[in-house]
């Protein structure tokens, strides 16, 4: 069996912790079983690898957050960066694709898809394991996991159950998708199933469906026509359309931490960063990540949270609110993370039409680089904070340490590598504002050196 997660979400939900780079996946707060912190993502790359499926994993990330998404899991698992968010199906078709190219995967191996920011119970993994045998033994085109609802909620698909067999699937009557709330309980009365959002079902099933959408069964050319495609959802293209389809119910926790008010229910503290609550403040939250305290006093049931990319003060129940609010906006990330460190933007200005001067602080963790990049336009001063390591600059490497200056000019090949943990504080003058030209990639430092015709200073 081959397990894919799909990671996307642009963030807003759970803004401003999240972003479009950082979402709520890459965000090291919830309570950990060695009594630290770690991020959803890390959760569940932890319980994949107490079930022993980590090897079989793979994951569907846009390419932006590919890097990040690299971080959290340690690169124990392979990352596929799609050029274009183009919905769950086309996710679910390019890994497909990717299996079938690269995995050496037969059409009558099993792909279980699944998001990647399910927080369930520590078994739940395991029960992916039995999905194969029930796809095999009910002759089904499509096995799902679905879970007992604790409330009637408007936010979920429901799956309706038929009568359940031996081996406790049953097969599935209907697909209900997110209904009203009296609805909703009629259907909780009629036993029926919020829907995990795993799937389960062949590679030859998943071509067959690829082919009728008229797109190409070869990886590399659906790659190079992901720009034009449509956005397209699994459960509506493939799921609800199966004329045999089973559900296996997952008896454990099971929930989604889509909102201020599911995240705060699994935290085992009210203040994270600088601040405090007092006075009448029960079930009041502080999240924050600046430098600069924030105090509660006398309000209950808000969350307070604070980064780089705002302020949010709001109701817990009412929160969800945030992405109606930010809209369409195109909201510029101030804070990033990649498989060398991470960046925080501290300031943007434009000087005039044709100036731009943006302030960084830039992290590179000990022993990570930034590969070797081209600075196209523009030029940029780096000042050493902290730490130490070597940069090359047009061929020439230099040791560098705390209070070293340097300037990278126009044309120019860059790149460092730390030693220790190294603070670069980061001026740029006239570059064009991309977020590529802030999470760099990480390659070998040897062949970087061999590259450019360098040698270790």
């Amino acid at each position: 069996m081959h397990i894919v997660l799909l990671c996307g979400g642009s963030g807003k939900r759970l803004w401003p912790i999240s972003n479009e780079l950082r979402s709520k996946l890459f965000v090291d707060i919830l309570p950990s079983p060695d009594g630290g912190r770690e991020s959803m993502i890390s959760r569940v790359c932890r319980q994949l690898d107490s079930s022993c499926l980590t090897d079989s994993t793979l994951i569907i990330s846009h390419q932006d957050q590919a890097n990040i998404t690299a971080r959290h899991t340690q690169g124990k698992i392979p990352v596929i960066g799609e050029p274009y968010k183009r919905g769950t199906f086309t996710a679910a078709a390019l890994a497909t694709l990717y299996l079938q190219s690269f995995r050496m995967a037969k059409n009558d191996d099993v792909i279980c898809i699944a998001p990647a920011d399910v927080f369930a119970g520590e078994d739940f993994f395991s029960s992916f394991q039995l999905l194969p045998d029930i796809l095999k033994q009910s002759q089904a085109d499509i096995a799902l996991i679905g879970t007992r609802p604790t409330h009637a909620s408007e936010q979920y698909g429901y799956i309706l159950p038929g009568e359940e067999e031996c081996n406790a699937y049953s097969h599935i009557t209907q697909f209900i998708e997110k209904p009203e709330a009296t609805i909703a309980e009629t259907l909780l009365q009629r036993g029926a199933l919020w829907n995990c959002g795993v799937y389960a079902f062949t590679v030859a099933f998943m071509i067959s469906h690829i082919k009728k959408m008229g797109l190409p069964v070869h990886y590399d050319q659906l790659l190079s026509l992901y720009e034009a495609l449509p956005e397209r959802s699994f459960d509506k293209q493939v799921a609800e359309k199966a004329q045999r389809a089973v559900v296996l119910p997952y008896k454990g926790v099971w929930q989604d931490i889509g909102s201020w008010d599911t995240l705060c229910a699994q935290l085992d503290s009210h203040v994270f960063g600088h601040g405090g609550i007092s006075g009448s403040s029960s079930d009041s939250y502080i999240i924050n990540e600046l430098p600069y305290p924030i105090q509660v006093i006398d309000v209950p049931g808000i969350i307070a949270a604070a980064s780089p990319d705002g302020i949010l003060i709001a109701n817990k129940n009412n929160s969800n609110e945030i992405k109606a609010q930010l809209g369409s906006l195109p909201l510029k990330p101030m804070y990033g993370e990649a498989t060398w460190g991470s960046y925080r933007v501290i300031e943007s200005s434009l000087e005039d039409e044709n100036t731009t001067v943006t302030t960084l602080n830039i992290t590179v963790l000990p022993g990570k680089n930034i590969g070797l990049n081209w600075n196209k336009t523009g030029c940029r001063a780096w000042t050493v904070l902290a730490g130490s390591g070597q940069v090359l600059v047009n061929g020439k490497v230099m040791q560098v340490s705390m209070g070293n200056q340097f300037a990278i000019t126009k044309e120019s090949l860059f790149s460092i590598l730390a030693e220790t943990r190294m603070v670069i504080l980061e001026v740029r003058i006239g570059v064009t504002e991309d977020k590529d030209n802030i999470l760099f990639e990480e390659e070998d430092w040897n062949i970087i050196l061999k590259s450019t015709g360098s040698s270790n200073a």
